[in-house]
């Protein structure tokens, strides 16, 4: 691993080891086998090949039992070959020779192109790969911004618009804010089909149906792609179209996007103290500062989050152009596709670390409460202009508007001075920053 170029094989290995699965060569190349597998098997059950139950179960085998040797193997014909999808197609043959099935030998492959297979292949781990790995991830941050907002559900919170000082709020209220933007998102991604080409060399299934005429070949394909959960692209060239899954890497990007807000504001809660972390005696926070605990986990997640980004941008522009039929620049690019999985992946688990971590420091928060009063003054302006006082805004504004510091006994001196009923004197006096929070809904 310390030879790896990327570190998301490197220094990152054990973080991003279940995308292996997925996104790896040998992923890649077993699902390759799977779906030439499953393609035979659909042939035979159209009547077209003749396929008895042993020789369904053998070749599943192959599939669930693929091994390293047999990637190798794989990879050693692609030496020959100098084409990868071809390798897999005499691999599967010289399976079938070996266990007697020679009938089957000019079915493997048959009447297909090498993108029926990546075109199908590739959707079905990155499906493999949401489903199992990053989606799980993703929930699992969410729960965890959950339950502290749980947590701290009542705790009253300066607000800040514009970094200044602004209406109190709620903590829990404000964790919930990410909560409900990655939960939206989420239910977004799930409308966007898993989609798959598969339809001969040009998309038109001209092989095919020169061969068998008389079969329903649109049909036997649609079929095809459903059974393994995806959903067939009907008009399309000798590619997808990746329109979809340009649209999923665009989702992933909004997450990550709206994680990244939330990586920048607890650091910032951090640097303001509202939130201290958990000491390790054996870490170190500085080389030269003895002192510092850095929010490390933060700002991890917001490099990596940024690289996923980029990547996804790149993926969701890039995959969905090529010039008229086909041109082979998805080819290299879509070998990539895991990266901003695994970026994502190991930014999900820094934020997920990081906000373990993290101790509300309750004292900071009302003392920045108490410093600033001014922020009533919404609150009492308001309630003036209800009572009909004359331009009670500009009678707050003079008051409080840049002033540093304005106390309880400031803004009480300023109440009394008023031309109101004693009753509304009161009332405007019950006000104090950490009352003056308004109304959240329950979570």
């Amino acid at each position: 691993m310390l030879e790896a170029i990327s570190p998301v094989d490197g220094r990152y290995a054990g973080k991003t080891e279940p995308l292996r699965a997925y996104f790896s060569e040998l992923a890649l190349i077993r699902y390759r086998v799977r779906v030439e597998v499953a393609y035979l098997k659909a042939l035979g059950r159209e009547g077209l090949v003749s396929l008895d139950h042993k020789q369904i179960d053998l070749m599943q085998q192959w599939v669930n039992s693929f091994s390293l040797e047999d990637a190798r193997r794989v990879k050693d014909i692609e030496s020959v070959t100098n084409h990868d999808v071809k390798a897999v197609e005499y691999f599967l043959r010289e399976k079938m020779e070996d266990a007697g099935m020679n009938h089957l030998v000019e079915f493997v492959h048959f009447g297909l192109t090498s993108q029926d297979i990546n075109n199908t292949a590739i959707p079905l781990s990155l499906k493999n790969a949401w489903e199992n790995v990053l989606e799980p991830a993703y929930r699992e941050v969410v729960q965890d911004i959950y339950s502290l907002a749980r947590k701290w559900e009542k705790v009253p919170m300066l607000a800040r618009t514009h970094g200044q000082p602004a209406s109190p709020t709620r903590l829990g209220k404000e964790l919930m804010v990410f909560v409900e933007r990655i939960n939206k998102q989420l239910s977004l991604l799930q409308t966007i089909p898993w989609a798959a080409k598969f339809g001969g060399a040009t998309g038109n299934m001209n092989a095919h149906a020169a061969a068998f005429p008389d079969s329903d070949w649109p049909a036997f394909a649609d079929k095809f792609c459903r059974h393994l959960g995806l959903q067939r692209s009907v008009f399309t060239t000798q590619i997808e179209h990746y329109d979809m899954l340009a649209a999923h890497f665009q989702g992933i990007g909004r997450i990550n996007t709206i994680l990244i807000d939330l990586a920048r504001d607890i650091w910032f809660y951090i640097a303001m103290e509202y939130f201290r972390q958990k000491l390790n005696d054996k870490e170190v926070g500085s080389s030269a500062m003895p002192h510092k605990v850095n929010p490390i986990d933060f700002e991890n997640a917001e490099g990596n989050l940024g690289m996923a980004n980029a990547l996804c941008g790149f993926l969701a522009d890039k995959l969905p152009v090529s010039r008229l039929q086909r041109d082979l620049t998805d080819s290299t690019v879509l070998r990539n596709i895991g990266i901003p999985y695994a970026h994502t992946l190991i930014a999900c688990q820094s934020i997920r670390k990081g906000l373990s971590k993290i101790i509300l420091n309750e004292e900071a928060l009302r003392k920045d409460l108490q410093a600033n009063w001014s922020v009533l003054a919404e609150a009492i302006q308001t309630i003036l202009r209800r009572e009909k006082y004359p331009d009670p805004y500009n009678a707050l504004k003079g008051l409080t508007r840049g002033k540093a510091h304005l106390t309880r006994e400031d803004m009480f001196t300023f109440i009394d001075q008023l031309n109101i009923p004693l009753h509304v004197r009161d009332e405007l006096k019950q006000w104090t920053p950490e009352t003056y929070v308004g109304v959240t809904p329950d979570f």
